[in-house]
């Protein structure tokens, strides 16, 4: 259900939508999610929508301090990042999420809560093979895992377990970013959620 904010309230922008939703983005690391993200955050936030990116960095820094990058460490990472997204998607906002979330059971957790309370949760795997992704290698890591100085490289020398049936698969590396974006806003219209 898509609704307006009342006119005569001057602190609300008239076309502001509140229809909240969780856009998952999963993928190795330099796959293009978090670019992706923001891509798709612009257009929405011009189309009205209240949108905030969870980013897996900021994350881990300010709400998942401490974690490491044990399987159970990821785990619980990824419940409190749901967390959080299912709490802003049921109060109108649109939560995109660009976070690796290597594991299946975890990435299933998180879409069940979210069909607990009714909240719209999408599942997208930018599905970045990883010889592209070693290449964009944006933080470096793929360069630290070849020289020895990095273990547990999600999609290198620690699982990855693709999802099955996503919502959406993007194979970014065959489309420019604002397309990869306008394929996540067309399921997203789709579904009634843009």
């Amino acid at each position: 259900m898509t609704t307006t904010a009342s006119s005569t309230n001057p602190t609300n922008q008239e076309n502001t939508v509140t229809t909240g939703a969780t856009v998952w983005l999963t993928g190795l690391p330099s796959a293009g999610k978090t670019t992706i993200a923001y891509e798709l955050a612009g257009r929405l936030r011009d189309e009205g929508h209240q949108v905030e990116v969870l980013d897996g960095d900021e994350i881990r820094e300010f709400i998942s301090a401490g974690l490491g990058f044990s399987r159970e460490d990821r785990h619980t990472n990824v419940q409190r990042i749901g967390f959080v997204a299912e709490l802003l998607a049921r109060n109108g906002v649109k939560a995109l999420v660009p976070v690796i979330a290597p594991y299946a059971d975890s990435r299933d957790a998180v879409r069940g809560r979210h069909g607990e309370n009714g909240t719209a949760y999408v599942e997208v795997h930018v599905a970045t093979p990883v010889e592209v992704c070693s290449v964009r290698d944006v933080k470096g890591l793929y360069a630290k895992q070849a020289a020895g100085e990095l273990t547990g490289l999600t999609g290198v020398d620690d699982p990855y377990e693709e999802p099955e049936t996503p919502d959406l698969r993007i194979e970014s590396q065959d489309q420019t970013v604002a397309e990869s974006a306008a394929a996540v806003h067309a399921l997203l219209t789709e579904k009634g959620l843009a």
